[in-house]
């Protein structure tokens, strides 16, 4: 493979994965803005589970209904469950985008590998008015995956990795 043909294979990897990373910052943006109501309803159920804890039931015109605290703190935990449960499903969509990511930009740094020797270290480094270097385009994508790994570090596809969190 040419010089010319090796570079701009890495180029069109490079735009795809831009594009991919486009698509999924849609998906991970949309799925914050959905965690905002649930984390709002998380912290309202906690507050009225603090509520219920500092109320002495036996002391107001509520002691006439047998069970009425139990009841209530067991309808507030089911409720925290749901919300819990929700919120979960969310952070699986977040950590789907940030797997996708990762993949993404595993790929261009593989095509990138693959023709290193032919591309040699000054064409690497040689950016025109038109485009970018390949080594910037190669560091931008480090930077948007260690970004996604660092909003979302908890559960890594990478297990070489866990160790620094776990």
């Amino acid at each position: 493979m040419s010089k010319q043909a090796a570079i701009l294979s890495v180029h069109q990897a490079t735009k795809k994965c831009f594009e991919v990373i486009g698509q999924q910052q849609s998906v991970w943006d949309c799925t914050l803005a959905d965690c905002l109501p649930l984390l709002s309803s998380l912290s309202s159920l906690g507050e009225q589970l603090q509520s219920c804890s500092k109320v002495r039931f036996k002391n107001t015109p509520l002691q006439g209904f047998p069970e009425l605290e139990q009841r209530l703190r067991y309808k507030l935990i089911q409720a925290v469950e749901t919300v819990l449960g929700k919120l979960g499903e969310k952070m699986s969509v977040l950590q789907t985008v940030r797997d996708a990511v990762s993949n993404q930009v595993a790929t261009v740094f593989q095509q990138y590998e693959q023709h290193a020797d032919t591309i040699g270290l000054s064409a690497s480094i040689e950016r025109s008015s038109l485009a970018p270097s390949v080594a910037d385009m190669l560091e931008w994508l480090q930077d948007i995956d260690r970004f996604y790994r660092n909003q979302y570090p908890f559960l890594h596809s990478r297990p070489s990795e866990c160790y620094m969190y776990c």
